[in-house]
């Protein structure tokens, strides 16, 4: 990694407040148990939601797939499975390199706040889309389930997230006078 563990960061008592992060809140600073916990919990999250993502996606897939000829249907099925560990990697690798990127040039708290709500007021939009988008991918649902759990799987793996880079050198910044 580019960086040191936010848990390796100097403690001195300034007086310069640790900066509250989306979802781990100030456990960051410390990386104790609580924080631990947080990153815990978002794993699970993200197990459940892949779970819950490949039976719908393989639930879609059946639908589409009683509907092919059954001579066609063994073809199918083999260039799915060859798709889905195709866009797995795809995604694992995808999602990599962008936190490479991310580390090198990583948000500041006020950044990484911003940003979340930005995409929290994208989100029903892109609800909608997906409703319409999913029914037309349907012949291709087990490579998107294998893309979003390769990307999900390599997001949730991470040692240390970008917004926690960029708080650490903020909060350093700061403290510094500069």
């Amino acid at each position: 990694m580019a960086s040191q563990a936010s848990s390796e960061a100097p403690a001195p008592g300034y007086s310069v407040p640790v900066p509250a992060l989306p979802k781990l809140g100030r456990t960051w600073y410390e990386r104790g148990a609580l924080y631990w916990l947080c990153r815990a919990r978002t794993a699970v999250f993200i197990i459940l939601v892949m779970g819950l993502f490949g039976l719908f996606a393989g639930g879609l897939y059946a639908g589409f797939r009683e509907e092919l000829p059954s001579a066609v249907r063994a073809v199918w099925d083999a260039v799915q499975v060859v798709g889905a560990c195709g866009a797995l990697v795809w995604g694992w690798v995808k999602q990599r390199r962008g936190h490479r990127e991310a580390l090198l040039n990583p948000p500041a708290p006020e950044e990484t706040l911003r940003a979340k709500r930005d995409h929290d007021g994208r989100v029903p939009g892109r609800i909608a889309m997906g409703r319409l988008l999913v029914i037309i991918a349907a012949p291709v649902m087990p490579a998107f389930a294998g893309y979003l759990a390769g990307w999900l799987a390599a997001w949730a793996t991470v040692r240390e997230y970008p917004s926690e880079v960029g708080a650490r050198r903020w909060l350093e910044e700061h403290r510094s006078g500069t």
